[in-house]
């Protein structure tokens, strides 16, 4: 009976494991095939679809300017320094290059780029630098109707333009619908239409590569990058998700790069489109300072914890952050309750800032946070509060030779300053050089401490022990930078 129910046990147990094996094997399989039919799904099996959808609002865009030429004459630079380079240290900045004239002719200028209707009514989003400056502009559609367009506004700042097509027929156009760029994820297939070199409705596809790219563009730089591809001539064609809704303007390429195309997203554009329809411009929102990324030479020199804001390099004179307290060397860390992760993320949200609102501006001052309250005006062209970067970056040591300023070095570097010390010359292959300070950069303090003149300058790079930082303001054209040196 033991024995019985014992080989009874045995046999049941054998039965159990069958089966569990059985089920463990089904849902192996059932994974595979889960998995199969995502990936599937991830993976489309052709972009026709879109292609098809969208093309009919995509659009040739063909502008002609004419150049006229009044007699005079245009120069062409080129060439190596004078004879006398060597005995005036700013030779090089004025008398650098040889003038060859060359006759100036009547001629027409060409050019091709690409654009998408928004509405039924023949608006169109393309570049500025399709359209700027043109006595012409010739839209052609997919099914080969041409129109003379005009243009409802542009913004040279983002490279946004907005024109218009009549049609008489009444019927309207096709056109695409914006979509929330903010929604789409690094990885995501997306869809480029446009005419690179005049050939008409050429359709790539990739992925979206990175958000919130800064290359340098201008103030608003806050572009989608994309491996597929775009070329010339693609220029205010349209950034499609699988869905055919824009997720942005394609704009730029880097020059002999492969696989990397830029585009304006529609995050950005929305706002900025609806003010080139409404009022052909756009109003943005000014703060009055001049603003640099923070790198780690900088935050040790200002005693930060972390390398987030924006530093304050430049205050202008009766604009709103001075008349609220803003000084030099400040760093913003919030506005209007959000924060500032990068310094270029500053621009664009006190850009889309209504022009009178007050809002509550956080900095850190000498290590400590402040607050400020401040009313926002209006940005003109005049007042561009640009953030600027010094082109070099990492530790460098004294590898400067100065001279005092003067009224006629003033003069001819523009300079409205009376008192400083100016950079004549630059060590070749220093890390002065690599830097990228340059002659005709004027000195304005070293450590927090001004210079009138190369006295002070001495005096206050002579307190300087080996091995420290130093941190210089220098005034370079329109701008103002702050730098870091190391000496050694």
């Amino acid at each position: 009976m033991n024995g019985f129910w014992m080989k009874t046990t045995a046999r049941s147990r054998l039965h159990v494991l069958t089966v569990a094996t059985l089920i463990v094997a089904l849902g192996i399989w059932a994974g595979a095939v889960g998995l199969a039919a995502a990936q599937t799904q991830m993976i489309p099996a052709s972009f026709a679809d879109v292609a098809e959808k969208a093309s009919p609002a995509v659009v040739n865009i063909s502008t002609v300017k004419m150049v006229k030429g009044s007699g005079d004459q245009t120069f062409r630079f080129h060439g190596p320094r004078g004879p006398n380079s060597q005995n005036d240290p700013f030779q090089e900045f004025f008398e650098r290059f040889f003038r060859e004239q060359m006759p100036r002719r009547d001629h027409k200028e060409n050019a091709l780029g690409s654009g998408f209707l928004m509405e039924p009514s023949g608006v169109i989003i393309t570049n500025n630098h399709v359209v700027e400056d043109a006595d012409e502009i010739l839209v052609k559609l997919s099914d080969g109707r041409e129109f003379k367009a005009e243009v409802m506004g542009r913004d040279p700042k983002t490279d946004l333009a907005v024109i218009k097509i009549k049609d008489g027929s009444g019927h309207g156009f096709p056109y695409l619908n914006l979509g929330d760029s903010e929604a789409t994820r690094i990885g995501d297939w997306v869809v480029a239409i446009g005419n690179p070199f005049g050939l008409e409705h050429t359709v790539t596809a990739g992925i979206l590569s990175a958000k919130g790219r800064v290359i340098g563009a201008g103030p608003y730089d806050d572009f989608l990058q994309t491996d597929a591809s775009i070329n010339f001539g693609n220029s205010g064609g349209p950034l499609l998700n699988l869905n055919g809704e824009v997720i942005g303007i394609n704009t730029a390429i880097v020059a002999g790069g492969t696989g990397i195309g830029f585009a304006i997203p529609t995050s950005l554009a929305k706002g900025i489109i609806e003010q080139l329809k409404d009022k052909g411009k756009v109003v943005r929102g000014w703060l009055g300072v001049m603003i640099q990324k923070i790198t780690p030479e900088l935050a040790k020199s200002f005693d930060l914890k972390s390398e987030k804001g924006a530093l304050v390099a430049d205050v202008t004179s009766g604009g709103p952050a001075e008349k609220a307290g803003i000084k030099r060397g400040d760093v913003i860390i919030t506005f209007d309750g959000k924060d500032i992760e990068e310094w270029s993320d500053l621009p664009t949200i006190v850009a889309a800032t209504p022009v009178g609102k007050e809002v509550e501006v956080q900095v850190i001052r000498e290590g400590k946070e402040k607050s400020f309250n401040i009313t926002i005006a209006e940005l003109d062209d005049e007042k561009l509060a640009r953030g600027s970067s010094p082109s070099g970056s990492g530790e460098i040591e004294l590898g400067l030779t100065v001279q005092e300023l003067t009224p006629d070095i003033a003069e001819r570097l523009g300079l409205s300053e009376r008192e400083g010390v100016v950079v004549s010359g630059v060590e070749d292959d220093s890390p002065a050089a690599e830097a990228g300070f340059r002659p005709g950069d004027l000195i304005l303090e070293i450590n927090r401490e001004k210079v009138n003149n190369v006295n002070d300058y001495r005096r206050l790079i002579k307190d300087v022990k080996k091995g420290e930082m130093v941190l210089f303001l220098v005034k370079r054209g329109s701008n103002t930078l702050f730098f870091t040196m190391k000496t050694e």
